[in-house]
């Protein structure tokens, strides 16, 4: 059930990747290569004991409820952290002048809370590391005990900006669980936590305690039935990064707008089988829109613009000096849009979903180019292509029941497009 599936990083010889697995009962882990002959540098685990997570007497945490011996065992039921999840199979950024690595951990397993009381440490979290080391620098945990699949592995866009009048180093998350983080970078801790679309399975993050408030009403459990959870499993947003310009000063962020009904479910740990424990139906959310692409204004805490999609945007973003944002839809369209309000500029309909993301470069012609690979692909790309049952709701663990129609708008195939800009 062990998989690879993110981009590594190479940092002063070293590549780092992480494995993938959550729902395979696979502890997660990220590694260290040598980049010249490929022997492990060193490995850190997000379950277990501190010496195989890599944390020692350097590991300070912004948070008490990070703090404390061998977390990564205690905060589970005997032995359960070994087949735990926590995967590494998101985005890592590193910081030059802090010497620092920072990447998030998935989510715990199985999806049933009720089968892990705890908090279990250290998933649905970010850590800070040395990468000539691995040591564990602080850690935050975006989503303690986590109850609905947030893994905490999006990107995370590194910035040194004024924060309330005062000059900080700071990490900016879009996370899964729906809430834009500003965070310290430096000690982690948290300056801002603000929901960018709606959000109900929890009540907001206490910045004292930078604990997430769960909302105990959408608290599922084995045999319980919680419907209308927002947002779902897949998260307000996924792993498709967002983007960020100096100019404006804004997050183009791409994400769902969808919800969830949930019922915990019995599952015992084989090994190379799904080991989830859940049944899971998606729904469209507020205001029917299944996507929307929303610009956000970091240091006014609160959304700048916002475009409706239908579809969940699963398309990166990319913007320009030019002050002009692109990204795609599921449907296929390719959009330029103003960076400044949102305004459509252009769009091109491509032959398949967009789930991409685009790069833009300047071409030996000393032209600006753009580029963007259109086909639809992972769970939306086996609805397309005919290979889920659209009558089962909770096919895709629930994501084919809110996304029936896909298939009559795009097909399946991959091409890639390149624009030249004016």
């Amino acid at each position: 059930g062990e998989t690879l599936t993110m981009a590594p990083l190479v940092v002063k010889g070293k590549v780092l990747v992480g494995n993938s697995g959550g729902e395979m009962g696979v502890r997660g882990w990220v590694k260290a290569l040598d980049a010249g002959d490929g022997h492990v540098v060193w490995t850190a685990y997000s379950t277990g004991p501190d010496k195989e997570v890599l944390i020692g007497p350097d590991f300070k945490p912004h948070y008490d409820m990070d703090k404390g011996r061998d977390l990564g065992v205690t905060t589970w039921p005997p032995e359960a952290w070994k087949i735990g999840g926590g995967n590494m199979w998101g985005w890592i950024s590193y910081d030059p002048d802090l010497n620092l690595i920072f990447h998030g951990t998935g989510n715990p397993g199985p999806w049933n809370p009720d089968l892990r009381p705890g908090d279990n440490k250290w998933t649905s979290g970010i850590f800070a590391r040395d990468p000539d080391t691995g040591a564990a620098k602080w850690f935050y945990q975006w989503t303690p005990h986590d109850l609905h699949d947030y893994d905490g592995i999006n990107e995370q866009i590194l910035l040194d900006m004024n924060w309330q009048g005062k000059p900080r180093k700071v990490l900016v998350r879009p996370e899964r669980n729906g809430y834009l983080y500003v965070l310290d970078r430096t000690t982690g801790e948290v300056l801002s936590a603000k929901p960018y679309g709606p959000v109900n399975s929890s009540k907001g993050v206490d910045l004292k305690t930078g604990r997430l408030m769960a909302n105990p009403d959408k608290k599922t459990g084995t045999g319980k039935v919680v419907r209308d959870i927002c947002p779902t499993a897949s998260g307000l947003k996924d792993w498709q990064p967002s983007a960020f310009s100096p100019k404006t000063g804004l997050l183009y962020i791409p994400h769902n707008n969808l919800c969830m009904d949930e019922q915990g479910v019995e599952v015992n740990y084989i090994a190379g089988t799904p080991y989830v424990g859940m049944n899971v139906r998606m729904i469209p959310g507020p205001g029917g829109n299944r996507g929307a692409f929303t610009a956000w204004d970091i240091a006014a805490e609160k959304p700048a613009w916002s475009l409706k999609e239908n579809f969940p945007v699963w398309s990166g973003a990319v913007v320009t000096a030019g002050d002009i944002v692109f990204y795609g839809t599921m449907e296929g369209w390719f959009k330029a849009v103003s960076a400044k309000t949102g305004e459509l500029l252009w769009q091109f309909k491509t032959s398949s979903g967009i789930i991409g993301q685009p790069v833009t470069y300047r071409g030996p012609d000393g032209h600006q180019y753009v580029a963007i690979l259109s086909g639809v692909g992972g769970w939306a790309g086996a609805i397309v292509s005919g290979d889920l049952d659209p009558r089962d709701a909770t096919a895709a663990l629930g994501f084919v029941n809110a996304m029936k129609d896909l298939k009559n708008t795009t097909t399946a195939g991959g091409t890639l497009y390149v624009f030249r800009l004016p």
